[in-house]
């Protein structure tokens, strides 16, 4: 049975009867937080210019509030940023999530309150494991450590009375004494800088550890798992850690890298969960291992917009409401939150697979496309190319990045491809066949494009060298767990610096 405190258990079940309720009431749960959010930040100075005193509706909400990127909000949390308060949200802000992001070298500073913090992301990480323990009531979970394998967590000081770091090194600054006893590893370790060091660190420090679950993104996951067995003498993670039975995974898909957690965790007992968490907050969570998506958190502090992509970039863009959706159309995210972001797109793009209860899947970002010769390849489609090309061959695929081959006047065009592979196929050749062949089963427009070599011609595949994306993105300076290789773009600027690489 499972090791859990009364306490922690009574808590578990008032979670798992929120979730029912706002699965059973998702409109009605939307609604009330778009009300508490509207109310509470009507003095400030962004919901005075905006008139949120005088906004009784949504559709009043959309007509006084205009789309926002970061660049668009940024001149008011760079005022929260030196110091003044009730910008955009009426509490204290003294926190902010430093990120990148993965299509600029510029940071951004989002701003994280008390609420963002309780409501958002500390409450949809306990309701991501109430989820967990709802399917599995006897698990031993909580009797050993998490292994968080978040960014680089540097905690910094912008001025007396303000910090910044990435999401995990405020979480952790902020996180209450009894829940860091359940973390691994330990806070210096967690605070480094400097990547490499702190993976070595990892390694050496956690394999004492009854670690039963772990949270992080696949690659660098993968890295730190190498590394524990190269100082073991291992290749079985449960030889280790014979208590672990849970892997929670976001940032990038996981399809491609199932197999190899599957030869590193060699046992049917081994679960794995997908979320959804972000610097601007927790959106959603893995609820069920036999159904496709995550279920979008309605009670957490954040009101959802979505936008179908083909209205990005206009100038009066429309978005929907849960009520509107439908099933597997591509949309942009809008979120208005509890830290102050007002009608803000993150950057991703999702589609909902079911509708009762809302569950979504990330497909891609909104600047990580191909759509050269109007094909419109969208990471979700890549994926899962790459996955069933793996399959037939027996590769494995560490991470990869595209870009097209644009027409010249002799040529027609093409997409070039850079792999890195764990494990090489036989023929890169009939890799390649077989991922242009997958890429056309599921996307139908870059089907038509590669008819008869129309517009697009076979793609060309490199295999990168062993790290040769870590080596990329360390001259960048975008080494950790918080940065992932761009899968895809539609211009040729980091395709190409890619390649000296080779």
């Amino acid at each position: 049975m499972s090791i859990i405190s009364p306490a922690f258990k009574g808590y578990i079940k008032l979670r798992q009867s929120a979730i029912d309720n706002f699965m059973h009431n998702p409109i009605d749960t939307q609604q009330q937080v778009f009300n508490q959010l509207i109310g509470s930040a009507q003095f400030t100075e962004y919901g005075k210019k905006h008139n949120f005193e005088h906004i009784n509706s949504i559709a009043d909400f959309k007509k006084n509030v205009p789309i926002n990127d970061y660049e668009t909000l940024k001149p008011y949390i760079q005022r929260i940023l030196e110091g003044n308060q009730n910008i955009l949200w009426p509490s204290p802000i003294t926190w902010f999530a430093k990120s990148s992001g993965t299509t600029s070298d510029k940071s951004k500073f989002i701003p994280v309150s008390k609420e963002s913090l309780e409501d958002t992301h500390y409450r949809s990480g306990r309701d991501a494991l109430a989820l967990y323990l709802r399917q599995h009531p006897y698990s031993y979970v909580t009797s050993g450590k998490c292994l968080v394998l978040g960014g680089t967590h540097q905690v910094n000081q912008l001025n007396a009375a303000s910090f910044f770091g990435d999401i995990s090194a405020v979480m952790l600054q902020n996180m209450p004494l009894a829940v860091k006893i359940f973390r691994t590893p330990e806070l210096s370790i967690a605070l480094m800088k400097e990547w490499e060091a702190k993976i070595e660190l990892m390694a050496h420090s956690t394999i004492e550890e009854n670690v039963t679950y772990i949270a992080g993104v696949p690659t660098w996951t993968i890295v730190l798992i190498k590394r524990i067995f190269e100082i073991t003498g291992t290749n079985n993670l449960l030889d280790i850690w014979p208590n672990l039975e849970l892997y929670i995974h976001g940032g990038v898909n996981f399809m491609p890298y199932r197999r190899q957690f599957e030869q590193f965790i060699p046992t049917p007992n081994m679960h794995y969960r997908e979320s959804y968490n972000a610097s601007e907050g927790f959106f959603a969570a893995q609820d069920r291992e036999d159904e496709e998506g995550m279920l979008l958190f309605l009670n957490h502090g954040i009101f959802y917009e979505f936008m179908p992509v083909s209205e990005y970039g206009s100038e009066n863009a429309r978005t929907l409401t849960l009520k509107e959706v439908e099933l597997y159309k591509n949309y942009a995210i809008i979120i208005s939150t509890n830290g102050g972001l007002w009608r803000y797109t993150v950057g991703d793009t999702v589609q909902f697979t079911s509708l009762a209860p809302f569950r979504i899947k990330v497909t891609g970002r909104l600047k990580h496309f191909i759509n050269a010769f109007g094909e419109e390849v969208i990471v979700d489609n890549t994926d899962n190319a790459i996955a069933i090309a793996c399959a037939e061959t027996g590769a494995v695929v560490v991470d990869y990045s595209a870009a097209p081959v644009y027409m010249t006047g002799e040529t027609n065009g093409a997409h070039e491809w850079i792999i890195e592979f764990d494990y090489l196929p036989v023929s890169l050749e009939e890799f390649t066949v077989l991922l242009d062949k997958s890429l056309q089963a599921v996307n139908s427009d870059y089907e038509a494009k590669r008819s008869k070599d129309i517009a697009l011609r076979m793609p060309i595949v490199h295999a990168m060298p062993k790290d040769g994306f870590k080596k990329w993105l360390k001259d960048k300076g975008k080494l950790g767990g918080q940065h992932k290789v761009p899968r895809l773009n539609n211009e040729r600027t980091n395709l190409e610096e890619m390649l000296a690489y080779l």
